[in-house]
């Protein structure tokens, strides 16, 4: 039996990768579906105390789960608590959703994606990172999570929804907060937790209101004005369905790819070989390197469903109302669907990661621009800093959910800024 801390709880994933590997893997070969208690709620919380939930750890049963979503629904949350169904909402926007109303929001948000606005992103995404990296290439040593990690998902999604420049500090703060609740470098311990998360969705609401009323009646090329302008009155979101989706953007769409690109870099720091076979032919050898990337960083830990109904995983009768928890960051190191899972491999093929979520209504709508960011991200920093290196241990998150990297400390041989 794995000893304390239970696999929920934030102490688990801060320790030695060795240990939390090592528990993993017991998981998986002796209880892959199991039922696990879940923290205890301190007293006055307004979120009730849980039973607790089926954990998941086996590459075919998430795959199961995904495919059926039916049976297990995402309208009851996607984290282990039991926060209230507009907290989801507004936190969570469409994963928090079942069909048709996830289907409705899914299908306009997707309309915003134009073959224009998909260029535009293209173009954005390759500037960005050279701009990234012209701010950092005379320093020679870098915080590469803050400097260059979190700097270029943060910019494209505010570029994306037409941000200005002038709120990018307070979106990355309130991300943080969001998803790092539990870390004490967000949150202080004496904070109310709770109460930090929802002032943290009121900013990011309020700067999302006054955008989209800005952007209203004009012709700009961001996302916000498409889904603001929409012809139809079926095309267009309410401020409510905005707000959750751009609250959404910024912690999945920001937060997941600057946890990948951070991972990345020690990876290949550990994998110096990898490295250099994937320097030596990057087109040819992005494509594997970077599922790699995603497979092994699993950026997002983990996703809850509740079965809807009875129903039967791995002989374990699991009850109409029961939390079942999908650990994607298990089942991408699962030992029947992957030779050498612990082996940073860039050339590894088949590849048939749940980085990205598993099958089914909510797989990521953004694979394709996270896919895009961590390959020209990498083009850039080996074009122009070829032995970037990390030079100490990622410091992690101390969160459940989220595969997160809050400082890794890199070094390079300084150079010059490119001319105007």
């Amino acid at each position: 039996m794995v000893d304390e801390p239970n696999i929920l709880f934030n102490e688990f994933w801060v320790r030695d990768q060795i240990e939390i590997e090592k528990d993993l893997a017991w998981y998986r070969a002796n209880q892959p579906v199991c039922f696990v208690p879940e923290p205890i709620m301190p007293e006055g919380s307004p979120i009730p105390q849980g039973a607790g939930t089926w954990v998941l750890t086996r590459h075919d049963d998430i795959i199961e789960v995904s495919r059926n979503p039916e049976i297990f629904s995402s309208a009851q949350g996607i984290t282990v608590l039991d926060s209230p169904p507009e907290f989801n909402e507004f936190f969570s926007s469409m994963i928090a959703m079942d069909d048709p109303r996830h289907a409705r929001l899914r299908r306009i948000v997707s309309k915003g994606f134009t073959p224009r606005m998909l260029q535009r992103l293209e173009d954005s995404v390759q500037k960005v990172a050279a701009n990234i990296v012209d701010d950092i290439c005379t320093l020679g040593e870098i915080d590469f999570i803050v400097d260059v990690a979190a700097a270029l998902p943060l910019k494209i999604v505010c570029d994306l929804m037409g941000i200005p420049e002038s709120r990018y500090q307070e979106v990355f703060d309130c991300s943080n907060v969001i998803l790092g609740a539990g870390d004490p470098e967000y949150v202080p311990p004496e904070g109310n937790i709770l109460e930090a998360i929802l002032n943290a969705g009121f900013a990011l609401q309020g700067i999302m209101n006054e955008v989209a009323d800005s952007k209203r009646g004009k012709n700009s090329d961001d996302l916000t004005s498409a889904l603001v302008n929409a012809e139809l009155e079926d095309d267009q979101l309410t401020n409510s369905d905005l707000a959750g989706f751009f609250i959404l953007l910024v912690v999945a769409g920001n937060e997941t790819t600057r946890n990948a690109i951070g991972w990345g870099l020690q990876y290949l720091t550990e994998n110096p070989d990898q490295q250099k076979i994937w320097m030596e032919d990057f087109e040819k050898v992005t494509p594997t390197a970077v599922e790699e990337i995603v497979r092994l960083a699993s950026p997002v830990t983990y996703m809850r469903r509740t079965a809807t109904k009875d129903t039967v995983l791995r002989d374990q009768q699991i009850k109409a109302g029961d939390k079942v928890c999908m650990f994607y960051l298990a089942a991408n190191r699962d030992e029947d669907v992957f030779e050498d899972p612990y082996q940073f491999n860039v050339l590894r093929h088949p590849n048939n990661h749940v980085g990205f979520g598993g099958p089914g209504p909510h797989f990521c709508l953004g694979t394709h621009l996270a896919r895009r960011e961590i390959a020209v991200m990498f083009r850039e920093l080996f074009n122009r800093l070829p032995d970037i290196k990390a030079t100490g241990k990622p410091e992690p998150l101390a969160a459940s959910f989220i595969h997160g990297v809050k400082h890794l400390p890199a070094t390079f041989t300084p150079i010059g800024k490119n001319p105007l």
